[in-house]
């Protein structure tokens, strides 16, 4: 094919206009956890923006225009309100629905994403003349419109089925899931690379062993992305199964995944084990909670550092359930 026939300068410009794409992607911040110097996610942020722009919006209609699915919507919304951003009130005209809209909290917060953003904007604007700003509104407007009308066409994540919890290895979890060790534990516990060298390492050699009998891995993914994760590792000759790389996401908090997740895996441990331990530490008090809660009891504690840095460790066990 000549390299300038139609075709190939057409997948020149894809190409090319892939990579600005991601380029916009990073100068703007959307790969942060955080965005516009908030402490929120990108599509909270977002959120905040269309419920200031059209006040009284529904949930579902917000989750159309984010293109969030139904599960990540309703994640996004507990959040904003349970740290007064959002508030819910039922429609006049259907007592049964319910509109959202900013509170006093929720208005500041948009004007100080709104102020970051047009700096944001007018910084990058003043290096670029006037007829070249003019020509990028006019291009943008265009792909804009172009990609809106492609994805009209197209379902939504919960109608696709691009969210659920899955068994065993999917692309990218190893790297996902020891990321969303290695930041939590870092921002709580200042935990360093040598805490996230061996989840990924462990877990790379865990996974390459499945399917395995008495081993299992589930996985919470959205988009793609492992958001939650939890592992049974055992021997079904000793009877005795290690629970593993449990850990879910912040966006999931109060979602039940993690519940989910270990109902599952309580399932699988009694019908293939008589025993299942864990190892965690002293101060995570909601993780503990719910180990107790599926039956787990403090078996010992003592000073350590396992994970590279010293902590109380704590080893919990759980006798089978007989029914």
């Amino acid at each position: 094919m000549p390299a300038d026939s139609p075709a190939a300068q057409q997948e020149a410009t894809i190409l090319e206009l892939r990579e600005f794409s991601r380029r916009l992607v990073r100068e703007l911040g959307f790969m942060r956890s955080t965005l516009a110097g908030s402490d929120l996610a990108p599509s909270a942020v977002h959120a905040v923006l269309e419920i200031g722009m059209v006040p009284g919006v529904s949930a579902k209609d917000l989750g159309q225009t984010l293109r969030l699915d139904k599960s990540n919507t309703s994640r996004q919304l507990a959040r904003l309100e349970s740290e007064g951003y959002v508030e819910r009130r039922a429609s006049a005209d259907d007592a049964r629905s319910s509109e959202l809209y900013l509170t006093a909290a929720g208005k500041e917060l948009r004007r100080k994403i709104d102020r970051f953003a047009t700096d944001q904007v007018s910084n990058a604007l003043r290096r670029m003349v006037p007829s070249d700003q003019q020509a990028l509104l006019r291009s943008l407007a265009l792909y804009a419109d172009a990609l809106a009308q492609d994805n009209a066409s197209k379902p939504t994540g919960a109608e696709s089925g691009t969210s659920g919890i899955r068994q065993g290895y999917q692309p990218g979890c190893i790297g996902d899931v020891a990321s969303l060790h290695a930041r939590f534990y870092s921002e709580h516990w200042g935990f360093g690379a040598f805490f996230e060298k061996r989840v990924a390492t462990e877990l790379a050699a865990f996974a390459s062993t499945l399917p395995a009998e008495g081993k299992a891995l589930w996985l919470y993914v959205e988009n793609g992305r492992s958001l939650a994760s939890l592992a049974i590792d055992g021997d079904t000759g000793t009877g005795v199964a290690h629970l593993r790389w449990f850990i879910v996401d912040d966006s999931l908090r109060g979602s039940g995944i993690g519940r989910q997740l270990m109902s599952i895996a309580m399932a699988f441990v009694d019908e293939h084990y008589k025993e299942t331990y864990l190892w965690t530490f002293k101060g995570l008090d909601s993780a503990r909670h719910l180990y107790e809660a599926f039956g787990f009891a403090l078996a010992s504690e003592f000073e350590g550092d396992q994970w590279g840095t010293r902590v109380t460790e704590q080893r919990f066990t759980r006798e089978k359930l007989h029914v």
